[in-house]
């Protein structure tokens, strides 16, 4: 390799440590800029209807807040009541369907019995997983100090991205070189729909899962319903995995009530997450945001074990951006560029000479005796 080549291979290499030692930040920086996209599709929407981009732009952030004020306000405080019922009833649900599921090994063959599972054995086997969740979700939470100064520095950069998108935008289209930035912008416009369906999708199915889970628990008389609901649509976010730890917690305390309704409750929450699945989030979301199961999963285990609790959190929206630049600039522009090219290949054609001698005509006599005449 060439000094040069030297160079450039440090600097990119000091370039991606640095970006790795401040990654909590980028982290951050994404979460505004996926808030603002979604404000500006909104405040475009206002434009559309004929108000300006100033009254646009106050009434998209006014809804934002009121909603988060509204959330806070109505919400929150019978959340955190229920909630810490909710960790006093888990407990003894878990005991009591563990007592259940020993008395129910007694009463099966000998042979099939290994292939039951333990609760006990499960509770350790998801213990390193749920400590790592929830230990960088404490960790993200743990000083009110520095959370209140994630959210100010989250909600100043959607600040700014809002109030000038076209200039940031410009900014970052020229760190690229000139014959790239038409296609960069086209690229950035991909990304910023399926943002906007991602965080619509989110939101309806969200608000479906928790508001069908409260009418079914309220039904089962479960208790905790609010608590419980609100928990089922917040874990919704997180797809694959959260549903299923969502359903543990509701289960147990309607076992403590009856046996019957936990069951009635994994039924209830079977139905709605399969509908959910099947029906809303594809109607909503197929065009913009196409993501195999598979790929979900292991995005999600990546950006938790690198990026926290927060990473798990933006683990889609992430994904996505990603899938669609990998897509756009990896594969279109560079692997299916590698095309082999056809080589030329000669044909020879042999031909007769009665056939050629028809095929080419014979030079006038007369005309070359005209011409020698002539000198």
């Amino acid at each position: 390799m060439k000094l040069g080549q030297w160079i450039g291979l440090i600097a990119i290499i000091i370039s991606l440590y640095i970006l790795w030692q401040i990654r909590d930040v980028l982290l951050l920086i994404f979460a505004a800029v996926v808030i603002s996209t979604t404000l500006n599709r909104l405040a475009m929407w206002f434009q559309r209807k004929g108000v300006k981009r100033g009254g646009a732009v106050l009434l998209s952030v006014g809804i934002f807040f009121a909603v988060i004020i509204g959330f806070f306000l109505v919400v929150v405080p019978p959340f955190i009541t229920q909630f810490q019922e909710l960790t006093l009833r888990v407990p003894k649900g878990i005991q009591l369907f563990s007592g259940w599921l020993d008395v129910f090994k007694t009463r099966i063959p000998a042979s099939v019995a290994p292939y039951i599972p333990d609760v006990d054995s499960l509770v350790k086997q998801a213990q390193p997983f749920v400590n790592r969740v929830l230990g960088s979700s404490f960790a993200f939470l743990s000083s009110s100090l520095e959370v209140l100064l994630k959210i100010l520095l989250v909600l100043v950069l959607t600040g700014m991205f809002l109030s000038e998108p076209q200039a940031y935008r410009r900014l970052f289209v020229r760190l690229f070189p000139s014959f790239y930035r038409r296609r960069v912008d086209g690229i950035l416009n991909q990304c910023e729909v399926s943002l906007e369906g991602w965080v619509t999708g989110a939101g309806i199915a969200m608000l479906y899962v928790g508001g069908m889970s409260m009418i079914g628990l309220l039904i089962l008389q479960v208790p905790s319903a609010l608590a419980l609901a609100v928990l089922s649509g917040f874990m919704n976010l997180i797809p694959n995995l959260g549903p299923t730890i969502s359903v543990v917690p509701a289960m147990a305390i309607a076992l403590l009530d009856a046996p019957w309704k936990a069951v009635a409750v994994f039924a209830v929450y079977f139905v709605i997450q399969q509908t959910e699945g099947n029906f809303i989030t594809p109607l909503i979301m197929s065009q913009k945001v196409s993501l195999l199961p598979a790929v979900t999963l292991i995005a999600q285990l990546f950006f938790l074990t690198f990026f926290g609790f927060l990473g798990l959190l933006l683990a889609l929206p992430l994904t996505v951006v990603t899938k669609i630049w990998t897509q756009e600039v990896l594969i279109k522009d560079v692997l299916d560029q590698w095309a082999d090219k056809p080589e030329r290949q000669t044909e020879y054609v042999i031909v007769s000479e009665d056939c050629a001698e028809k095929l080419i005509p014979k030079r006038d006599s007369s005309v070359g005796d005209n011409v020698s005449n002539e000198d």
